[in-house]
């Protein structure tokens, strides 16, 4: 039946889709009729501002509201007709044409723990938890991806920089589906990926010597090796990967950064965040499908203002940058560039200059994967409490992302133990998103 499908019969299921037929159903026969792929994205650089970014002094700022709520960041012009960006966004503003911007997202789970899962996850936490929790009941996006696509060259299909998030891992996927971590600076002279190179002062010939000697040692009976859940088995599959990684020149060409032009590498900015951009824009190249760039330091109750001026223009450099190159070298048509954190900010400013938790509203950045640009999704009220009209939940937006990447986000996925898992409970996106 597919294959005959019309552009007319798929435009005509667009009433279909207000009467039951779902959303992810009329976007896979469209793409059928239009005799194209499902999936525009083969990768994700997900940047992860860890703590909650403001909305009020990034991409929503409230020029009309009171001062205690609009703060002391002037408003400035942006590409994209009528919407606004905070003063140091100057560079994302120059490119919002290239990219869309979310205000329609909110959630009910007002504490990092939990608001890190259901972001990262598309999975409200299954009981409550704490702020500083490191929180996993479902897989991440990155070991999603990981487990539908992989990756080639022997590279890991997700990679972390410079640490994972509270709930990045893979949770009942394995550990053959946790981020592979640099925690290493690629802002130094004498940068090089531990696991990537062979140790200063181990020869090729000593290197083979000791991995067979290893693999001996793995041959004997293991006590636990037919349980589920061995920590040895957990460890092998790292032991494997930084194996792989050793003898992979992809791995070894993607992580020598040093290849970069210096134009390049001073475009992006001479600090940790802009050469870890520059090193995921690397790993795209090589055909990794997902890396989060791990952003902490957003959770400003102290001292708000005086952070921003400090942090923003540089953090908008490398991410105006990080779209323009993967524009320019023909990527972000299959490369999604998100930023993102686990909630918004307080409308009132404290009275230590800063603003609290707030996942009544918050603004995602979105960018390429055949998403169109200059656009707004949603809008806040005058005071930036809440989105007014249509909202859109966590689950929505992990939808749209693994739609994007050809992932079924209706599929069920199975625990070790058998119980069957529903990989997004609303598994229809965000529609201006496709």
């Amino acid at each position: 039946m597919a294959s005959n499908i019309t552009r007319r019969d798929a435009l005509k299921l667009g009433l279909g889709g207000l009467l039951g037929t779902g959303l992810v159903d009329l976007l896979r026969l469209q793409s059928q009729a239009a005799g194209t792929s499902a999936a525009p994205a083969r990768s994700c650089i997900l940047i992860w501002m860890d703590g909650g970014p403001t909305h009020y002094e990034t991409f929503d700022p409230k020029p009309n509201a009171p001062s205690e709520i609009r703060g002391e960041l002037t408003p400035i012009a942006t590409r994209t007709t009528g919407m606004m960006y905070s003063q140091h966004m100057t560079k994302l503003a120059s490119i919002s044409d290239k990219f869309t911007t979310i205000r329609s997202i909110r959630h009910d789970q007002g504490n990092h723990g939990a608001g890190n899962h259901y972001m990262m996850t598309g999975a409200p936490p299954r009981i409550p938890v704490g702020c500083g929790a490191f929180v996993s009941f479902h897989p991440s996006m990155g070991s999603v991806t990981a487990h539908e696509r992989g990756a080639p060259h022997g590279l890991p299909a997700y990679f972390s920089m410079p640490t994972m998030s509270r709930s990045g891992g893979p949770n009942f996927l394995g550990a053959r589906y946790a981020p592979f971590v640099v925690e290493d600076n690629p802002n130094v002279a004498d940068f090089r990926v531990r696991d990537v190179a062979l140790p200063r002062g181990l020869s090729e010939g000593r290197f083979d010597s000791r991995r067979e000697i290893r693999s001996e040692v793995d041959r004997m009976q293991r006590i636990l090796d037919q349980q589920a859940g061995d920590p040895v088995n957990a460890l092998e599959e790292h032991y494997t990967q930084a194996h792989n990684l050793m003898r992979s020149r992809e791995a070894q060409a993607a992580f020598d950064i040093t290849r970069e032009p210096d134009r390049v590498r001073d475009a992006y900015g001479r600090n940790p965040l802009g050469q870890r951009a520059l090193l995921a824009r690397r790993l795209v190249e090589a055909g990794v499908p997902f890396i989060t760039l791990y952003d902490g330091g957003w959770d400003h109750h102290v001292d708000l203002f005086a952070s921003c001026h400090q942090r923003l223009p540089s953090w908008d450099n490398t991410v105006a940058t990080l779209i323009e190159d993967l524009d320019q070298r023909g990527l972000l048509a299959s490369t999604m560039v998100i930023a993102l954190g686990e909630f918004g900010r307080t409308p009132q400013i404290n009275a230590r200059a800063g603003r609290d938790h707030w996942s009544n509203s918050m603004s995602v950045l979105f960018a390429g994967g055949g998403t169109p640009g200059n656009q707004v999704i949603g809008a806040t009220d005058v005071r930036g409490y809440a989105p007014v009209g249509r909202t859109n939940s966590p689950e929505q937006f992990v939808s749209s992302v693994y739609l994007k990447l050809g992932i079924d986000p209706g599929k069920i996925l199975y625990t070790p133990q058998g119980r069957p898992t529903h990989l997004v409970s609303d598994h229809n996106p965000i529609a201006d998103l496709m």
